[in-house]
């Protein structure tokens, strides 16, 4: 079937299924984005296992953790709040909020995560009252397919719409341009080139930018607290989160205690000798290595010729210099981090911000601080939409129960990282909001000298 007619028949189906959905109650609602969460929760293993077994990136146990916590953050930030018609009354204003559906949605999944993303967009889209269609990846159609079959399953013994939710069974570039160009509104996430062609599809797009959180280690910092949590945010899934760790900044005279902190969290520190083979196996040719994206550390040093202890976790690398003056401070996909000195603070952000220049730019900065004033002139100065401050990156820069950020698996990173939005996506970015304004008769105006004083 050509391309557009089989878009087409999906975008129909998809829109009378919208239109039956959008007359749900917000209880009704709201129970049908529940049971979403809660498939991925109780089957968080299965899944992990189906995921790593397809796209042979990132780990079970680390897969299982993130399809138990996603779905858990996710409800409780949803849990309660107002989507569906009436949202808010500002008496003060006199406006008053109504939310209504944007209709169908494409969503754009990536291999890297191909459980928690089509889960999380289905919860949000869901819970604006939309249709959704996802595009999985071409190397985790079958899992992602698996989640949303068993999603399905359960939205039918509430007596959702059959086609309220839907994935497509035949991945094409082709089908996926066409996706794009027949939705109501573009949810990318994956690579630059598909986050591009979303932006391209003349349809309102949310995309990500890519990922290089750079972390800052402060002089305050309490190093035995600081470093697994930076062990644990550059290793999880093997390195595949956006949000990881990549480089870590360190005060001079603050070095060598750092260092045998990572030491004591099975980190391998390669000697000077051996950082050029490193550097080639993670970047031939300049570029991420295909073939170490999610891969173990013990498969990266494989890869490089180095013999390193079988329990290690993290190959950490000093890099010549930052930005541009070397490969190792651009994203590194796989459980190697950069480090880097600094002379004082102005100098470490100095660091960070010719590191994100490289790539990076506007997505996510790691501080390990009590210092509030170093903490707000980084973020005063950094090009970026996050920081995260005293936590594990990679499973805090999308939202836990101990930050304010709203949870979420689509980061957004402002016209720095050609993204729309410069914050998590929510289901507020999948509705369309009116507002009634009255007429307040008893507003004071103010006269020219109060106007212009």
């Amino acid at each position: 079937m050509e391309s557009t007619e089989y878009i087409k028949a999906y975008i129909n189906r998809a829109a009378a299924a919208q239109r039956v959905f959008e007359t749900w109650p917000q209880e009704k609602v709201d129970e049908a984005v529940r049971l979403i969460g809660k498939v991925v929760y109780d089957n968080a293993e299965t899944l992990a296992e189906m995921a790593v077994a397809e796209t042979g990136m990132g780990n079970v146990p680390d897969k299982t953790l993130k399809n138990r916590g996603k779905p858990s953050i996710i409800w409780s930030s949803l849990k309660g709040r107002k989507s569906r018609g009436i949202i808010a009354r500002n008496e003060v204003e006199g406006v008053v909020e109504i939310a209504k559906p944007v209709g169908v949605i494409a969503a754009v999944t990536p291999c890297t995560n191909p459980i928690v993303t089509p889960m999380c967009n289905a919860m949000f889209a869901l819970k604006g009252g939309n249709a959704i269609i996802f595009t999985p990846h071409h190397r985790a159609i079958n899992s992602s397919s698996y989640t949303v079959n068993l999603i399905n399953k359960e939205l039918a013994a509430i007596g959702a719409p059959a086609d309220i939710i839907q994935i497509l069974g035949q991945q094409s570039r082709e089908n996926t341009r066409e996706l794009l160009a027949q939705a109501d509104v573009v949810v990318a996430t994956g690579g630059m080139g598909m986050v591009k062609a979303a932006y391209s599809s003349g349809k309102p797009a949310f995309g990500v930018g890519a990922g290089n959180v750079q972390c800052i280690i402060g002089r305050d910092a309490d190093f035995k607290a600081a470093v697994p949590k930076i062990v644990t945010g550059r290793c999880f899934d093997n390195g595949i989160i956006c949000s990881a760790e990549q480089s870590v900044i360190v005060h001079e005279d603050d070095y060598d205690l750092v260092m045998a902190e990572f030491g004591r969290n099975r980190t391998y520190r390669s000697p000077a000798s051996e950082i050029p083979a490193f550097r080639k196996a993670v970047f031939p040719e300049g570029k991420m290595n295909p073939d170490l994206v999610g891969q173990s550390a013990l498969k990266v040093a494989a890869m490089a010729g180095i013999k390193v202890p079988d329990d290690t976790l993290l190959i950490l690398l000093e890099a010549d210099g930052r930005g541009r003056v070397d490969l190792l401070s651009k994203e590194k996909m796989c459980p190697v981090m950069s480090i880097y000195r600094y002379t004082d603070f102005s100098d470490a952000v100095d660091i960070a911000e010719a590191n994100l220049e490289y790539e990076g730019a506007g997505h996510s900065v790691s501080i390990h601080s009590d210092n509030i004033s170093d903490i707000e002139s980084a973020a005063l100065r950094l090009k970026a939409s996050r920081f995260v401050i005293n936590q594990t990156s990679s499973t805090s820069a999308g939202g836990s129960f101990f930050n304010g950020f709203s949870p979420t698996t689509t980061l957004g990173c402002g016209s720095w990282g050609n993204n729309s939005i410069s914050e998590n996506l929510s289901y507020r970015h999948l509705i369309n909001i009116s507002r009634i304004g009255y007429y307040m008769a008893g507003n004071k105006v103010p006269d020219e000298a109060e106007l212009w004083s």
